[in-house]
């Protein structure tokens, strides 16, 4: 997918925030798929997370943000990305099933989007720690620029393992 770009076709603005979801969460995957096998589980960073741990970290993000705190779904393990303040992935964790869960968020993001207005504000529940709920509009916004800022991340540590960063 190329990079959405400002002069592109007329959208609404819940497709314009799922076209730069989606080409950030390809973006990820593509970078993450790129990695040697060492690369994924062992850190090349002095703060210590893996490849592996974002590509899940931002899945759970995902659902953070739009499932279990924008629509106040039950989820079984909202924070199932850390152990304490640290990401973390679980034994059965492979590459595989990290970039098809990933996948799925992104379809079940477009699904919630969908069916909502940018101005419909959130259901109260603990994703918001005691404070009024955020518009959808307002959780997207968050949610790209957590894409945007870990793509950056992922970027710094391919470069670090000398894999092409970049567009």
């Amino acid at each position: 997918m190329d990079v959405p770009t400002p002069t592109g076709p007329v959208m609404t603005r819940e497709e314009v925030f799922l076209t730069y979801l989606d080409y950030f969460r390809g973006r990820v995957i593509e970078k993450v798929t790129s990695l040697p096998p060492d690369a994924l589980v062992v850190s090349v960073v002095p703060s210590d997370w893996t490849a592996l741990e974002l590509l899940k970290h931002l899945t759970f993000v995902e659902m953070r943000w739009l499932e279990w705190g924008f629509e106040g779904q039950t989820v079984e393990e909202p924070w199932g990305d850390h152990v304490g303040d640290r990401w973390c992935i679980a034994p059965d964790d492979t590459l595989d099933s990290l970039v098809a869960t990933m996948r799925r968020r992104g379809e079940r993001t477009g699904e919630i989007v969908r069916r909502h207005e940018l101005v419909d504000v959130g259901a109260p529940g603990p994703r918001w720690d005691g404070n009024d709920p955020a518009t959808l509009e307002r959780v997207l916004f968050h949610v790209l620029q957590e894409y945007a800022r870990h793509l950056g991340h992922l970027d710094v540590y391919a470069e670090l393992v000398g894999v092409q960063s970049g567009e």
